[in-house]
């Protein structure tokens, strides 16, 4: 299982993620949300990330010259496209600043079924993305609602790795190690204050997901 955090805004919090051990931190870059960071801001942010810890760059219907300016003032690794993006555009858009990509899919279960999730990510898989992220869907927000949607929509054989997000926290993340997914993303779930993370829930979230990890060993995994 694979961590990643989003929505840092302070130095000390990523020194303090990095050294519990994410393999990736998340940057906000649109305005409307609480978590959002400038170009400047990012670039001091991106000082406290270690070699080997991923960048990612958390984009809301980004134009295409706006995106071309950040990638140009910002060393990130990954961009996550979580607006209403469809496959071809998050194609051309990640191709023109040569960058990998994931997408995030708002699950809805009132309208989703496995059938159509599955088929949502084939789409994206086609495109070139490199992961898909499973959020819960909200009518007047894209992300960071801190809700869960049904995990009895998550595909058991995706055509791509699984992040999930949407609702997670050290309390509940245990119950993730039986679902069919690669990663979980967290932000809300380890803060003391949107934006602001707590020390000592991140501790805990690392240490729950650390201990799942170990306790799902087989003997032969152990070999």
């Amino acid at each position: 299982m694979h961590v990643k955090f989003c929505g840092f805004t302070d130095v000390a919090d990523i020194h303090t993620a990095t050294q519990l051990g994410v393999e990736a931190v998340g940057l906000v870059f649109y305005p409307p949300s609480p978590r959002a960071v400038t170009m400047e801001q990012a670039k001091t942010l991106i000082t406290a990330v270690p070699a080997f810890v991923s960048v990612v760059a958390l984009v809301v219907n980004m134009s295409h010259e706006a995106l071309v300016e950040l990638a140009d003032n910002v060393a990130f690794d990954i961009i996550q496209f979580h607006g209403d993006e469809n496959p071809e555009q998050c194609q051309q858009l990640a191709n023109a600043v040569n960058k990998r990509w994931i997408k995030a899919l708002r699950i809805n279960a009132e309208q989703d079924t496995l059938d159509s999730v599955s088929a949502r990510i084939d789409g994206f898989a086609a495109a070139g993305a490199s992961s898909i992220l499973l959020d819960a869907y909200h009518q007047h927000k894209y992300g960071g609602t801190g809700a869960r949607f049904d995990w009895s929509l998550i595909p058991h054989h995706s055509s791509l790795p699984i992040v999930l997000a949407g609702g997670l926290d050290a309390q509940n993340v245990a119950a993730t190690t039986a679902l069919p997914i690669y990663a979980v993303d967290v932000s809300g779930g380890i803060e003391a204050a949107k934006g602001k993370k707590d020390a000592a829930k991140m501790r805990a979230f690392m240490k729950a997901v650390k201990r799942d990890r170990w306790q799902s060993v087989t003997v032969t995994d152990a070999i």
